[in-house]
């Protein structure tokens, strides 16, 4: 059935954040802490690897670079794009708005924690591959996949960030849901170049995630989100020039 991946991966997301709930209440605020670092650094090596796989070429018995002017291209016109957009400010306001309703105004980490889980579950190409594969042969098989891995980053998240976590399954439910609709318009664009493409530019979103998390810096990712669109768009027409 369409659509069961995602929602299964929905599901996942929530129990993930509930088991965190669960043990983050046995910690004090300094395990806490420690924890949110573990959590970052996780997030932060699990980009890290996504890039150099990514970008590392082995040629003979050195290694080459490639895929540098699409990443920085990519990432600046993304930036700029969800920057005049102010991609961040909506999902802020979104995840007040949540606190609200929750009646979770003595949250403090409840709106960082709905942003930042919300993009560590919706950025990669199994958010995207997964939709397509269900929508197109009815394989569920990569969301599968990918709600083990998000209950296990969501349940770490949610430890150190608390409750706001639950909440990234809402991203996931619309973001997937329409890939899932539109999977039949988005397939042709889906070439191996644009896959990882894709993958090169969601890990460094993946990375600078972590860096917010362990430096405690506010690079504004939200923002930044659209550069995943501009690399697979850019990887399409390139490999359509040549």
């Amino acid at each position: 059935m369409p659509g069961i991946g995602t929602i299964v991966d929905a599901l996942f997301i929530i129990i993930g954040a509930f088991l965190g709930l669960l043990f983050g209440r046995r910690f004090s605020g300094r395990f806490q802490e420690i924890m949110l670092t573990a959590c970052g650094l996780s997030i932060l090596f699990i980009g890290i690897g996504g890039v150099m796989s990514g970008m590392l070429v082995l040629s003979g018995s050195s290694f080459s670079t490639s895929g540098t002017v699409m990443l920085a291209a990519s990432l600046t016109i993304g930036a700029m794009i969800g920057e005049a957009i102010n991609i961040e400010k909506h999902m802020t306001d979104f995840g007040e708005w949540l606190k609200r309703k929750t009646g979770s105004h003595g949250d403090e980490g409840f709106v960082s924690g709905f942003v930042n889980a919300s993009l560590v579950v919706s950025i990669g190409a199994m958010a995207v591959l997964g939709p397509i594969n269900e929508g197109l042969y009815g394989d569920s098989s990569v969301l599968y996949a990918k709600s083990i891995l998000d209950l296990i980053l969501v349940l770490l998240m949610t430890l150190s960030h608390g409750k706001g976590c639950i909440f990234s399954f809402i991203p996931v439910l619309v973001i997937q849901g329409l890939v899932t609709l539109l999977a039949g318009v988005i397939k042709p664009f889906m070439t191996a170049d644009a896959i990882n493409a894709l993958t090169l530019v969601g890990s460094v979103l993946i990375a600078a995630l972590g860096i917010n998390m362990v430096w405690d810096k506010h690079i504004r990712v939200s923002n930044m989100f659209p550069s995943v669109i501009v690399a697979i768009i850019w990887a399409f027409v390139q490999s359509w020039i040549s």
